[in-house]
């Protein structure tokens, strides 16, 4: 059952897995944050390689460690029965491995800027991008993402199976 919380003025919150929501047609545009080395690895971002091979493929037109990625991103069109839906690998995060906070704060605000410049109106879904894996204070993250999206519409999914 799905559990709905208003975080802020235009960000809601609720359970469940973010990319089967998003092949239901429920979003637009689904957001992950990348590491900068073409991976896609793990967490949310080994699932959209596996069920969205076009978004890796997207990643892998960009080169490999390189750090101008940083507050960049990468889109991938996915044709879907409800409609189209765009996969945004937004670049956060510079490494991958190691302890510690990896995602950059300004990348994230940068990636979000850049997501309101160039696809306002839509139905936007996100995992909490920087605070799993990547290391990062969700309260400062949570802040960046209301600050620069303002005004669209934003879902947090968090992961329940």
């Amino acid at each position: 059952m799905e559990h709905i919380r208003k975080e802020a003025q235009t960000r809601k919150r609720i359970q469940g897995d973010l990319l089967q929501y998003a092949k239901d047609g429920q979003f637009n545009l689904i957001v992950h944050g990348c590491n900068c080395f073409c991976t896609m690895g793990a967490g949310i971002a080994r699932s959209i390689k596996a069920q969205f091979p076009a978004a890796y493929a997207a990643d892998l037109q960009t080169t490999a460690g390189d750090r101008t990625k940083l507050g960049t991103c990468t889109v991938a069109a996915i044709a879907l029965e409800h409609g189209d839906l765009r996969v945004v690998n937004a670049y956060t995060q510079y490494h991958y491995r190691g302890k510690g906070r990896k995602v950059e704060y300004d990348a994230v605000r940068s990636c979000m800027a850049w997501i309101k410049a160039n696809y306002p109106g839509l139905r936007i879904g996100l995992p909490k991008i920087g605070a799993g894996l990547a290391g990062g204070d969700w309260e400062t993250i949570a802040h960046i993402i209301d600050e620069e999206l303002a005004g669209e519409h934003v879902t947090l999914v968090e992961f329940v199976p």
